[in-house]
């Protein structure tokens, strides 16, 4: 009694089992039935199979964001470190059937952080906002020494080092050639990067130095030589202490070391 009740339950279980299979394989047809129904059942496998394992995850979102940012921001003489930025690990869209699409917003200068909209095109599609937090080295110029008021930075009274732009707020000078000319409007420390606003206008002439004084009497012109008491770039107008009568004359910068004396 007891083998005929165990032989009936592996019977059960075999067919079963064979019923599962049967589910899951095409059925044995003759002159082509059932290849319909086996036809259907595999491209629902297929088709089902690409959903569930190439959904877009927090990765691919990140990835496309610091992708988007180095090809911004990564110009030439930049080096840009991007800084780990966690997202939901369980963070997934459907899967794109298209490359993701990346827009940076449009803005002035180099953020330290910034939001890239990361989308799949398509209908119905999708789009988030994925923060990217980042830092932007380039070489500037920085004070080798302490500077006075008034002075003219030379080769000798800076070098390049290589700063974070994007916590340089007030801007920077990477060059000599962007300054050329101009004084220091305040007084700098060793060490710190030279900004736009530390510097007053370009001066064509420089206060305390020696000018050529031009002046126009009865039509005939006459040179001679003072002492700026000011400075300024041409078409400023400024004092120069005439050497020869000390006598102090108000002229109009004309040039380099060139004043013109106004009547």
């Amino acid at each position: 009694m007891k083998r005929l009740r165990a032989r009936a339950k592996h019977v059960g279980r075999s067919e079963n089992s064979s019923f599962l299979l049967a589910a899951i394989s095409p059925l044995p047809c003759k002159q082509g039935r059932g290849r319909p129904f086996a036809a259907l059942a595999a491209a629902s496998l297929a088709a089902l199979t690409p959903l569930a394992h190439a959904d877009t995850t927090a990765a691919d979102l990140r990835a496309a964001a610091e992708q988007a940012v180095r090809t911004q921001y990564g110009s030439t003489g930049n080096r840009v470190v991007i800084m780990p930025t966690r997202l939901n690990p369980r963070l997934h869209f459907a899967a794109c059937p298209h490359a993701l699409q990346t827009r940076l917003p449009m803005r002035q200068g180099v953020p330290s952080r910034v939001a890239v909209a990361v989308s799949c095109p398509g209908t119905p599609g999708w789009s988030i906002q994925v923060p990217v937090q980042m830092q932007v080295f380039r070489n500037v110029l920085v004070t080798s020494h302490p500077m006075a008021r008034g002075d003219i930075p030379g080769p000798g009274d800076v070098h390049g080092e290589e700063r974070d732009v994007a916590r340089l707020g007030y801007g920077y000078i990477e060059s000599l050639d962007q300054i050329l000319g101009h004084s220091l409007g305040r007084p700098l420390i060793a060490g710190v990067v030279l900004e736009p606003g530390d510097f007053n206008g370009r001066e064509t002439v420089h206060s305390g130095e020696e000018v050529e004084l031009v002046a126009q009497v009865d039509g005939i012109e006459v040179r001679t030589h003072g002492m700026a008491l000011d400075g300024g770039d041409t078409g400023a107008r400024l004092r120069v202490r005439n050497d020869n009568s000390g006598r102090i004359i108000n002229g109009v910068v004309i040039g380099e070391g060139q004043v013109k004396a106004l009547p």
